[in-house]
């Protein structure tokens, strides 16, 4: 085995030793600024991502101050929220932080994602006032446009939740982008990091309004239940560098699964054509010696104990495991 598919195996935060400079630069600005949130670095960091996005942006604390901004302003208390179980807590969980009721549905076995099909009978069964699609390993849903689809015909709204899928896309079409609302993790491990951090986006104005004032308070009105979930300004400048770098990242990854994992694997997960991912996870379907564990193992039916009957979400979280790899810019892909 090369260097190099030694080092894609060994834990890396996606960072770029060469952003070093330019990333104290910017913590320099913010200091000078004497303006440590709600400052200048995070609309840049905003505008940066909505520029990528293809819609507008806004900067939260977590990945769960934005599902939740988006599911309050969904008017989701009270009412089912369809949601898969092959995902990790934090779906249902902000669900239930929202005053829904989380529903499960069945993924499919070639996407691991939200099934068309099970997410139509229970849009039938359960007359539910949002669905969460959980883009999983990277890539977009397969299905992201017929369930946008089914979703505007039966007035439910399509909350997407991107916190792996930095960095994709399926033609000119970016997650987020399908729905009513998407929102990003920036977690440690993600491939796009600050540590912690979230970011929602939305073509909807009076979201990303509501967003805006839910991240603070509700301030401000007061109008809006809002608690907080501000970014400061030193996770904005981060957030903001790393965006600069996201297609770098991306692009790299992807070299390093063709030239040195693809033909081991022939057992993978396949993508569409004209669909890129941002490899947050290499799945496999075939056992493997060296794995980093699975997407998922315990589906969160399973963990709450629900009863639900889901097949393929259960084959799902026996069959498949995640191969290492690692973003180091200081070794060639190639």
């Amino acid at each position: 085995m090369s260097t190099t598919q030694l080092d894609l195996h060994r834990f890396a935060i996606g960072f770029d030793e060469r952003d070093r400079p330019r990333f104290h630069a910017l913590i320099d600005e913010v200091l000078d600024s004497g303006q440590w949130s709600h400052g200048a670095m995070n609309r840049r960091f905003e505008e940066a991502w909505s520029a990528w996005n293809g819609v507008p942006a806004v900067a939260l604390g977590s990945w769960a101050g934005g599902a939740i901004a988006a599911l309050e302003y969904a008017g989701v208390r009270g009412g089912a929220v369809l949601c898969p179980s092959n995902t990790f807590m934090a779906t249902p969980l902000a669900i239930m932080a929202a005053g829904g009721t989380p529903v499960f549905v069945d993924c499919n076995r070639d996407d691991l994602c939200a099934s068309l099909a099970e997410i139509e009978a229970k849009i039938a069964q359960h007359r539910p006032r949002a669905c969460v699609l959980v883009h999983i390993g990277g890539h977009i849903a397969f299905e992201s446009e017929a369930i946008a689809e089914v979703c505007r015909a039966n007035d439910v709204f399509l909350l997407e939740d991107c916190a792996h899928a930095h960095g994709a896309s399926w033609g000119d079409r970016k997650p987020g982008a399908y729905g009513d609302a998407g929102v990003y993790s920036f977690y440690a491990t993600k491939t796009v990091s600050t540590g912690e951090g979230g970011m929602l986006v939305s073509r909807d104005a009076d979201l990303i309004a509501y967003a805006r004032a839910f991240r603070d308070y509700g301030k401000p009105g007061y109008d809006v239940p809002g608690v907080n979930f501000r970014m400061s300004e030193f996770t904005a400048a981060i957030g903001l560098l790393q965006t600069e770098r996201m297609e770098e990242i991306v692009a790299w990854k992807n070299a390093a699964a063709r030239d040195h994992l693809d033909a081991l694997h022939p057992g993978r997960l396949q993508l569409p054509d004209g669909m890129t991912s941002g490899l947050y996870k290499y799945i496999v379907f075939d056992p493997i010696e060296r794995s980093s564990g699975k997407v998922y193992d315990q589906p969160c039916h399973r963990i709450m104990g629900t009863g639900d009957d889901l097949p393929n979400t259960d084959w799902v979280a026996e069959g498949h495991w995640c191969v290492p790899l690692y973003y180091r810019p200081e070794v060639d892909p190639a």
